[in-house]
């Protein structure tokens, strides 16, 4: 297929764009380079213009002709959202409506769409199912959800197929080291304390008095590579069954906080500091995914999200990183 993929110079973007290349889809990356790195992007055109611009988007895509668009481009900071909420409803949701208007223009059936598990806020049931009630607790969710309701309506109206595909913890890096993840500011917790482990420097657990087996937090981690492959599951679905659907993304099981902690000491042999501080406003105790559906009509199954391996390749991927700054 001939694939766009928006924010393809990112973290799970350029990783995405990398196996569809490898599986032999042609690609054509555009990115306001904003979030994402050019250098992340060399096997294929990097358009580079912003989604709230429509003229960069006819501009920069005009000469090209698209099957299908992966769209990824938007900002995913949790605690940003709440501080900034006009730049997250402007670029999640202007942006997006434009790539749609840009689609709809020229007949490109189906979207691909990077959701979240930030939709259903403090889930009342575990694990959390597809159908289970969206009640966001912060603008990006509250953003990706609306999104997500936008794509039912251009569907009803105008015949675009969208497969949601809602990530629950995405980490790790490239299994071959050559992409990772580089956020900043930095607030996802592998990067954060492996970052503490190459500097030596303090990590700051928040809370562990939560309700569960060691009082710290548990989420659902899935690797990178495992995520990208679920895209072009979702994409070969997409054009074989001509219809729109949401798959929640995890592995159906967690790691507290505590375990991540210690697993990024035990791989990198640093025994850095650990300080207890209070618990994040917002933060849920636990939270996994039912991945029964993605597994049954995707045929998605993890390979590599494993703690471990999730850890190893995020470690050597940031030390290999920092040896050459």
């Amino acid at each position: 297929m001939r694939v766009l993929v928006t924010g393809g110079a990112g973290y799970i973007g350029s990783i995405t764009v990398k196996q569809l290349i490898k599986e032999g889809h042609e690609v054509v990356v555009f990115d306001s380079l904003k979030c994402g790195f050019k250098e992340n992007v060399t096997e294929c055109p990097l358009v580079v213009g912003d989604l709230l611009s429509p003229e960069e988007i006819k501009n920069g895509l005009d000469q090209y002709t698209f099957d299908a668009v992966i769209h990824f481009a938007a900002y995913l900071q949790v605690g940003e959202s709440m501080q900034n909420p006009y730049k997250y409803f402007q670029n999640n949701l202007i942006g997006g409506l434009n790539l749609l208007e840009y689609m709809k223009e020229r007949k490109v059936p189906y979207i691909v769409f990077s959701s979240t598990s930030a939709i259903f806020g403090t889930p009342e049931e575990l694990p959390v199912k597809e159908d289970q009630e969206k009640r966001p607790e912060s603008v990006y969710g509250e953003s990706k959800a609306m999104f997500e309701r936008m794509l039912h309506w251009y569907d009803e109206i105008f015949g675009i197929k969208s497969i949601c595909l809602r990530y629950f913890n995405a980490a790790g890096a490239a299994i071959d080291g050559s992409l990772g993840e580089a956020h900043n500011p930095e607030t996802h917790i592998i990067p954060v304390a492996i970052s503490c482990a190459l500097e030596n420097k303090s990590f700051s657990l928040f809370g562990n008095d939560y309700p569960t087996e060691d009082g710290t937090c548990v989420r659902d981690y899935i690797h990178v590579e495992d995520l990208a492959e679920a895209h072009i599951l979702a994409l070969k679905y997409a054009e074989e069954y001509k219809k729109s659907d949401i798959f929640n993304l995890g592995v159906g099981r967690g790691y507290s906080n505590k375990e991540v902690v210690d697993m990024v000491k035990k791989v990198s042999g640093v025994d850095f500091p650990v300080e207890i501080k209070e618990r994040r406003s917002g933060d849920a105790a636990i939270v996994y995914a039912d991945n029964e559906k993605s597994q049954n009509i995707l045929g998605f199954h993890p390979q590599y999200s494993d703690l471990e391996t999730i850890v190893t390749t995020a470690w050597n991927w940031h030390k290999s990183k920092k040896a050459h700054e």
